[in-house]
């Protein structure tokens, strides 16, 4: 079946496929893997960041080694469902950095601030996973899919186990000021968690 040809509309088809198949991969991962047994990786990511990199890009890096086998098995031996499979995952990898690392984390700098109703929440639901900067009681650990920000507040609170970060700890290209839970309606409020807001707290490392 891997082997078989295809035309390349198919290939298109399975590409996309495996976007959507990588999303929830990544909220597996993220929840059972970054926030288990390889937080010690992912713990640089709710912290403020020194200098351009964290240890946290490691998995971006791993992410990348399943892609590239299969596109040079897929190119190297003609089978195009391999090259249509590495070309989804590689498809998603650019996606989440496009989404992650640019538009919410703003690790490539820009004046873009999204207008679009689901871009806006997606920018919000990401800030509320790092309003906890401690390895449980977190929510929203999709990248590409986003919960109304009023349900992870709840959830929030729900969870009631999390370390909630001080405004002094705020991380600034991704957080909006601090998100205090025990005025949690307030912060529920579009305007206050607006993806075009002006980043508040420490300065920028």
């Amino acid at each position: 079946m891997f082997t078989a040809q295809i035309n390349i509309w198919q290939g298109i088809a399975i590409a996309l496929l495996l976007v959507a198949i990588m999303e929830v991969v990544a909220i597996v991962a993220h929840k059972y893997v970054m926030h288990g047994f390889l937080w010690s990786l992912h713990k640089s990511h709710h912290e403020p960041r020194v200098g351009m990199f964290e240890k946290n890009d490691w998995f971006g890096v791993m992410g990348a080694v399943p892609s590239i086998i299969l596109l040079v098995i897929g190119t190297s031996q003609d089978w195009p469902v391999f090259t249509a499979i590495g070309a989804g995952i590689t498809m998603y990898g650019a996606i989440y950095f496009g989404v992650h690392d640019v538009l919410v984390h703003r690790r490539v700098r820009h004046g873009w601030n999204p207008q679009q109703k689901y871009l806006k929440r997606m920018v919000q639901a990401h800030r509320m996973h790092h309003v906890v900067e401690s390895k449980e009681g977190t929510v929203s650990f999709g990248f590409l899919y986003a919960p109304p920000v009023r349900a992870l507040l709840a959830q929030l609170e729900a969870n009631g186990k999390g370390k909630i970060r001080s405004s002094a700890k705020t991380r600034t290209e991704m957080d909006v000021g601090s998100l205090d839970l025990d005025n949690a309606e307030k912060y529920a409020r579009p305007t206050v968690l607006r993806a075009d807001a002006e980043p508040q707290g420490e300065t920028r490392h």
